[in-house]
């Protein structure tokens, strides 16, 4: 019993001695953390809270549509003689696009015309007879009768053969041809589509609360995602004069130029109204921090430490974020960085 006693005894003084001599004895650093060590700074980027023009924002979703556009088909039953076109061409108002057959009526128009010379010719040299007294005014009558019939039917061969030519009804660009030389088609046969896209309808739908800030006239900018760093400045032309009864909304059409011909119908664009401006404080976006319906942000005090504190916020554009309540002119707030800051901690602003 006495041996286990000394063995026991000499193992806690050997314990005794190891805490002594060989471990280091720690002291407490800077900021009060054990063993000297020290949490750096977070490294954060700030902003200054100063006055910006802030703007109430409305956002839709809106459909291109061609300022006009048309299906071109043949007003006749007849062979395609001539395709004078190519598939994406841009044509004049009044281009001749394709030509039917027309031989019949090519002779038919000559006959035509010569019957109006010779009925023209009889007409003039009886007007002569008459100022002379040598004819009767019922000759005369007949001869100009007779060249207006001639003329008539002039015009009837006239216009069967510009039946027999397709044309191009306005300015536009020509979609895919859907005919070739020698097609037989009938009246509705589709010979290719054309649109006027120098102007682009942009239709969309506004919620009926915000009725009474539209206007004819109001500017409004679209975007695409095809040319996501484009916009298209736009204006309203026309407010529809019926509410969806389902919806609650109203339609409403732009018109955005497109000269550049970057748009096509049928696009899907991205429609942002601005209904009204005014000056007032703002910070960026990326400095609100959202905790339980409340928005804060975290202030710079004495050059390095963050302190936290609520906000309260109306509108947001481009970015930032209006302030109505919470902050000055002049504060700095953290406006990178602020996942990784806590209340009252030092940070270091870069």
């Amino acid at each position: 019993m006495v041996r286990q006693l000394s063995v026991f005894c000499s193992a806690l003084l050997v314990v005794v001695l190891l805490n002594a001599c060989g471990q280091p004895q720690a002291t407490p650093g800077r900021g009060g953390a054990p063993g000297g060590f020290q949490r750096p700074p977070t490294l954060v980027e700030v902003a200054t809270v100063q006055t910006r023009s802030i703007s109430d924002v409305i956002e839709a979703i809106g459909t291109a549509q061609a300022n006009e556009s048309l299906t071109l088909s043949a007003k006749v039953t007849d062979t395609v003689n001539k395709v004078k076109f190519e598939d994406g061409d841009y044509v004049e108002a009044g281009t001749v696009l394709a030509e039917l057959t027309n031989t019949e009526d090519t002779a038919l128009l000559a006959e035509a015309e010569a019957n109006v010379e010779d009925a023209g010719t009889a007409l003039k040299r009886l007007e002569d007879l008459y100022k002379k007294r040598s004819i009767p005014i019922s000759q005369l009558d007949e001869a100009r009768a007779r060249f207006n019939g001639a003329s008539a039917r002039y015009n009837s061969v006239v216009a069967r053969l510009d039946d027999r030519l397709i044309r191009a009804p306005f300015a536009g660009l020509l979609g895919f041809r859907q005919v070739s030389e020698g097609t037989l088609i009938t009246p509705g046969t589709p010979i290719a589509t054309l649109d006027d896209i120098r102007t682009i309808k942009l239709d969309f739908s506004i919620p009926e609360v915000h009725l009474s800030l539209l206007q004819k006239g109001l500017a409004l900018s679209a975007s695409s995602s095809a040319y996501p760093d484009q916009p298209f400045p736009a204006t309203i032309e026309t407010i529809n004069s019926r509410i969806d009864r389902v919806t609650r909304a109203a339609r409403v059409r732009a018109l955005v130029n497109n000269d550049a011909r970057l748009l096509k119908p049928g696009m899907l664009l991205t429609v942002r109204l601005r209904t009204s401006s005014r000056d007032n404080l703002a910070v960026p976006e990326s400095a609100l921090v959202q905790r339980q319906g409340r928005v804060f942000v975290y202030q710079l005090k004495d050059g390095n430490t963050a302190s936290l504190g609520e906000v309260k916020l109306g509108g947001r554009y481009d970015g930032f974020a209006e302030v109505l309540e919470g902050l000055e002119a002049g504060d700095q707030v953290i406006s990178q960085g602020v996942l990784k800051v806590r209340d009252n901690s030092t940070v270091k602003v870069l």
